[in-house]
């Protein structure tokens, strides 16, 4: 069963790293890294749900690795600007076209309330702290809806984590048609990343392409 080795790799991946393991990846998922907490916290349920993990420390690790995650993408957008962030950006995949329409999204609505519920938001919420930075937003607002938003975000995906635990029965009685689900979802993956690298380079070829 795909579904199973998947998850069992996942879990052991986290056991064997701790919370420290759960705080950097969350950490790389608050950046411009492609580590989608859809992929982590999930798995982090599934250690709470074990008895492996408590629960609120699990949330506090996640919590603090988005907050610092968050932080040097804020310093990053602050200190060094676009042009940095994308000649950093380039080593960990950074997607310059989502950067660019997190940007015009952040500075059309600024304020508090556009980083807290973008938190919400897949792929957005990787990038909002830079434009944050940039659009010098003030450090203190930043942080509050920073804090607020992720510790929800995780604590929801955890929560299901731990629900989709206490049926795994339910999703091994059905394993085949989830490994075919899987498969589709893993190679719809593959190909949106190998079409988005690609858009990537033609862009950057261009004259002026990595301004």
């Amino acid at each position: 069963m795909i579904t199973e080795w998947i998850a069992d790799l996942a879990v052991q991946v986290l056991d064997a790293t701790g919370y420290l393991g759960a705080a950097l990846l969350m950490a790389l998922e608050s950046m411009i890294a492609p580590v989608p907490s859809e992929a982590v916290m999930p798995f982090v349920g599934f250690l709470v749900a074990d008895g492996k993990w408590s629960f609120w420390p699990a949330v506090l690790a996640a919590s603090l690795g988005s907050l610092v995650g968050s932080l040097i993408s804020y310093a990053m957008g602050y200190y060094g600007g676009r042009p940095f962030v994308l000649k950093v950006g380039k080593y960990l995949l950074l997607n310059r076209h989502d950067l660019e329409w997190t940007e015009r999204f952040f500075h059309e609505n600024r304020g508090i309330w556009t980083v807290f519920f973008c938190r919400f938001i897949p792929v957005v919420r990787h990038f909002i702290s830079i434009p944050a930075g940039t659009g010098r937003m003030p450090l203190m607002p930043f942080l509050v809806a920073t804090v607020t938003g992720a510790s929800i975000w995780n604590t929801f995906l955890l929560v299901c984590g731990i629900k989709l635990r206490e049926h795994w029965h339910v999703v091994q009685q059905y394993s085949h048609q989830v490994d075919i689900v899987v498969v589709v979802l893993l190679l719809a993956g593959a190909v949106w990343f190998y079409y988005s690298r690609r858009q990537r380079a033609a862009v950057d070829s261009l004259p002026g392409g990595e301004g």
